[in-house]
């Protein structure tokens, strides 16, 4: 698996200098990323494009070839998979559509590819799918990709592994990402993903700097292999699939020739194994951040903090309706609180109004999760001075020195929030419905994870 992502030479077949060539402007992306490796260009003649060598043929190229890229039409992969078969290659990603999504002609070329595959040992991603990145090396095979695309991804790479079957999808996480404070570690798009399956990128991403493993799938390849691989996994697995309704499952099929699979026998098993099923296609890219900034959530107990009595009464409804209490807080603990400065409301929700004294903001975070009361916390402060903005700044210190989260939401215009993320790093959530939520996936995994070390114990 580690030539998707690390390979030392490639070989772009099909990418030539005419117009709109889709393998061109893979070589076009390397280059300007400067990945260190060797790359060439296959096509018929044999000309340079962007910096990869050209070649007529695989066979021409000198050396060893870690990783081909097939981007030729649906006909002649065949042939190209026997020619990688003989020049040694062992990865193969097979960027071409028109396989069993485009009928029995389709289905005959893919039985022919995966024979080619198996009788010379080549493992292969596809087909009709965008390729592989890897942000950390500055490696990018994805067709279409332009200099000077993504560059913050590049720039700062983070720790998010997603696996995807539509390039779209891939699209729309990483523009999200561009204002938050997680990033993606490295991306794949496994197409019809008639070889290498969501199962093996479960297993690999549990062998590198993966902190949070993202899937958008459109079906489930081998539902036994799937399940034993989340099950097997110690980094949090976040799904979202398509296919729950009938319609969903239709377009599913004309997009990767995948069947949707049972919705429902789904579900329960992703509950069984672990895995955290997306309610939108937003939480791929927003729920990460409840795992690589904060401890997980261990019990049911909330907190809210809020300079906004309003957004306290919200808050509360939301945590309530997701599972949760909001308990009220010891005579003692109020006592506590109530010592730190001039509140309206000591009793949970805390509400401080318009006081803006940094050290009660630091005395009640620290008083409330160091309680045994209190399990986790919902700060919702608006950030209407800097002083706010410097309390929550220190908000993951204590988090982590107590081992308990706060999901943190401003009341402010997104495009504050936004701001908030870039400049200071706060792991804000841009709603209260998806501050809770954050605390609801953090506490799913954390009994998850409780339940594999049970089992783990008894064997």
């Amino acid at each position: 698996m580690d030539a998707f992502f690390n390979p030392r030479s490639l070989a772009v077949i099909g990418a030539s200098n005419k117009a709109f060539n889709l393998g061109a402007t893979i070589c076009k992306f390397i280059s300007y990323l400067q990945y260190d490796g060797e790359f060439y260009a296959v096509n018929r003649k044999g000309e340079d494009v962007a910096d990869c060598k050209g070649y007529t043929s695989l066979a021409e190229i000198p050396g060893e070839v870690d990783l081909a890229v097939i981007l030729t039409p649906a006909y002649v992969v065949p042939q190209v998979m026997e020619e990688c078969g003989h020049k040694g290659i062992k990865a193969v990603i097979i960027e071409t559509a028109g396989f069993n999504e485009e009928g029995e002609g389709g289905r005959q070329m893919q039985q022919e590819v995966n024979r080619i595959a198996r009788e010379h040992g080549i493992r292969f991603i596809g087909p009709n799918c965008l390729g592989t990145m890897n942000a950390h090396n500055r490696f990018c095979c994805f067709f279409g990709a332009q200099p000077g695309m993504y560059d913050s991804v590049y720039d700062d790479p983070g720790t998010i592994s997603y696996v995807i079957q539509s390039g779209g999808v891939g699209v729309l996480i990483m523009d999200s990402l561009v204002s938050d404070v997680v990033n993606v570690n490295k991306m794949m798009s496994i197409g019809n993903k008639e070889d290498i399956d969501e199962a093996d990128c479960i297993d690999y991403f549990n062998t590198d700097n993966t902190e949070v493993i993202g899937m958008y799938l459109e079906s489930i390849h081998n539902g036994t292999r799937f399940m034993e691989a989340a099950q097997r996994s110690s980094k949090p697995v976040l799904v979202y699939k398509v296919g729950r309704t009938e319609a969903g499952a239709q377009a599913a099929m004309s997009h990767t020739a995948g069947m949707a699979n049972n919705d429902v026998i789904f579900d329960a098993a992703c509950r069984q194994a672990g895995v955290i099923r997306c309610n939108d296609i937003s939480e791929l890219h927003s729920m990460p951040k409840i795992f690589t900034t904060m401890p997980l959530l261990k019990g049911n107990r909330i907190a809210i903090f809020t300079n906004s009595g309003a957004f306290g009464g919200i808050t509360s409804d939301l945590l309530v309706e997701a599972g949760f209490t909001v308990p009220t807080l010891s005579e003692k603990l109020q006592q506590k609180i109530a010592a730190t400065g001039k509140l309206y409301n000591v009793g949970n929700p805390i509400d401080m109004g318009p006081t803006l004294s940094k050290e009660t903001f630091i005395d009640i975070f620290t008083l409330l999760l160091e309680s045994d009361e209190i399990d986790g916390l919902v700060p919702v402060l608006n950030v209407w001075q800097p002083v706010v903005i410097e309390a929550l700044m220190e908000l993951g210190d204590i988090c982590k020195a107590c081992d308990k989260p706060a999901s943190i939401y401003v009341p402010n215009a997104v495009d504050r929030i936004l701001q908030l993320r870039r400049e200071y790093r706060l792991p804000g959530f841009l709603s209260p419905e998806e501050a809770v939520r954050a605390l609801q996936v953090s506490r799913f995994y954390s009994n998850a994870q409780k339940k594999k070390e049970q089992v783990a114990s008894l064997v």
